[in-house]
């Protein structure tokens, strides 16, 4: 995948003079609302896990510059702070410290100069750190905590076993359990429309799959349900990693369709995964798979949804 992707093609409404580091500064800007409220609704514990996640991925980033002998500069483009940001952000609350470095190291080190560094690699870096995460260490991984770390299920999982889920209200101003980065949906969105406003994401990668997930989720019975056009979609939307993901993950310039059509396909793909997860499958979340699978389908959904030149076969 050629750097000129990540700077030019897979952006179009970028200008021409803005930088990666521009865009990277602006989607941390975007993030902060959403990290600090994480800090305010959990306590003081969180923002040791923000500062872990993000200095193990700019340490991890200078080793490996340096340990390849290519210039330090590149640690200054951000990248590596977001995926820290982001990868932090994806953990519980109550995560070790050191679980957090080490998915930082793995996402940069893995999910990232494993195939050649900012530009080339296929799957969204953070969510790699993260998929290693949740094999390694599930049981870290999936203790929920609610404020002042008080263990507690997530809305998801609650719906599941059949419990009585908290108000629309308290699930999108973040009033719930989850990883830090899902709690405040109302945050997150902000977030996301002032990136959509700065053109540096565009619109039809979320848009498309959030709706994809509302529908799905409304249409289809979950399992042990029956009876179609019964479901909950605007607990589906409100909860999990859901618009993290579909903001901050899906839209990665390197690895989302260049193309409007692709993104849209990519909207659509990462949405039906995720759907069919968290009504069928073994897990209450599916955002972090949908995500990973569709980043592998990217060139293909590209392939195909790429204009011919006029003249050209």
């Amino acid at each position: 995948m050629d750097i000129k992707k990540l700077t030019v093609s897979s952006s179009p409404h970028l200008h021409s003079g803005d930088t990666v580091r521009q865009a990277m500064l602006l989607v941390l800007v975007a993030l902060a609302p959403a990290a600090l409220f994480a800090v305010y609704h959990f306590g003081w514990y969180v923002l040791a896990i923000l500062l872990t996640g993000t200095i193990s991925a700019v340490l991890a980033e200078t080793a490996l510059l340096r340990l390849m002998k290519k210039p330090l500069t590149i640690v200054l483009d951000g990248s590596a702070a977001l995926t820290g940001l982001l990868l932090a952000l994806n953990v519980p609350a109550g995560a070790p410290l050191w679980m957090v470095a080490i998915g930082a190291f793995m996402a940069i080190a893995i999910g990232k100069h494993v195939f050649g560094g900012l530009g080339y690699n296929p799957f969204n870096p953070a969510l790699v750190g993260r998929a290693i995460l949740v094999s390694s260490w599930p049981a870290h991984m999936t203790a929920w905590v609610g404020p002042g770390l008080i263990s507690s299920a997530t809305p998801l999982a609650m719906q599941r076993a059949g419990e009585a889920v908290p108000p629309y209200l308290d699930l999108f101003l973040g009033l719930k359990a989850g990883s830090l980065g899902e709690v405040s949906v109302f945050l997150l969105l902000l977030g996301g429309i002032f990136l959509i406003c700065k053109k540096v994401i565009d619109w039809k990668i979320p848009g498309a799959y959030l709706a994809t997930v509302a529908l799905m989720t409304w249409v289809l019975p979950a399992r042990g349900q029956v009876g179609f056009f019964a479901g909950d979609p605007l607990m589906h939307v409100l909860s999990g990693g859901l618009v993290l993901g579909a903001f901050f993950m899906a839209t990665d310039w390197v690895t989302s369709p260049v193309t409007k059509l692709g993104r849209i396909v990519m909207g659509l793909g990462a949405g039906i995964i995720t759907a069919v997860i968290r009504l069928y499958g073994g897990l209450p979340e599916g955002v972090t798979f949908a995500i990973l699978i569709m980043n592998g389908l990217t060139p293909l959904i590209d392939r195909y949804t790429m204009g011919r030149r006029f003249g050209a076969r």
